[in-house]
């Protein structure tokens, strides 16, 4: 069976970088599933498989389409029950949500401000337009003002780690011995970051940073087949 997972790049299609998109990238690679990326520019998303979803990433199985990075983790665990489990169980699936939340609400808005304007510069003239405008809309402020306090948002943002940094005082990964989707979700975070901005956002002798790079060395270190900017 064919698969095909439409992700987001800028300029340059060797450079994918969108965290949701990493999220499913590594799921295929726990499912141990093959699958061709084809990374796509924000305009180019809207007529992606005929206009079935307005963001990435869509995964196309065969003929099973499914958008959203969770939605897309539940359908991987459910269509390939025998391959390991990106859950491990209805308590996994709970834990990835808080973890989806944490990341989403504490994770993400920072990186935003430190990695906005450099988004923004990796993109074509056209979809610099879209992101632009989209962006200054959702901030309520340029991308300039937004990204004013980078330095002070790189140096506060280990501190954002804490609740992990614990996590990993205990185990290697949040799932426990090994990773799972909540991994994944954090991970796709940090590697966004790493690759649009190359950012040291990790602490001195940080067991994150550990963390992160065992996640970059798994399935045939795919996280490092991106470079840092």
């Amino acid at each position: 069976m064919s698969r095909t997972l439409y992700s987001l790049c800028g300029k340059d299609t060797a450079r994918p970088f969108s965290p949701h998109c990493w999220k499913t990238v590594l799921s295929l690679g726990h499912k141990g599933l093959d699958f061709e990326e084809r990374p796509l520019p924000f305009s180019a998303i809207p007529a992606a498989e005929g206009g079935f979803s307005k963001t990435v990433p869509i995964l196309r199985d065969g003929d099973y389409l499914v958008n959203d990075s969770f939605q897309i983790a539940l359908y991987l665990d459910e269509a390939y029950p025998e391959r390991p489990s990106l859950f491990n169980g209805e308590g996994g699936k709970a834990m990835a949500r808080m973890i989806e939340s944490w990341s989403q609400t504490t994770l993400h808005p920072a990186i935003v401000r430190i990695a906005v304007v450099d988004i923004h510069d990796m993109l074509e003239q056209k979809d610099q337009v879209y992101f632009r405008e989209s962006r200054t809309r959702a901030l309520g402020k340029s991308l300039e003002e937004a990204s004013a306090e980078r330095d002070a948002e790189i140096a506060a943002f280990p501190q954002k780690l804490e609740p992990l940094r614990r996590t990993l005082s205990y185990q290697p990964f949040i799932g426990g011995d090994g990773p799972l989707f909540a991994d994944y979700i954090v991970f796709g975070a940090l590697q966004w970051a790493r690759i649009v901005s190359g950012v040291d956002l990790f602490g001195a002798d940080d067991p994150v940073r550990e963390w992160f790079e065992r996640c970059l060395d798994l399935y045939g270190a795919r996280g490092r087949s991106v470079t840092p900017a």
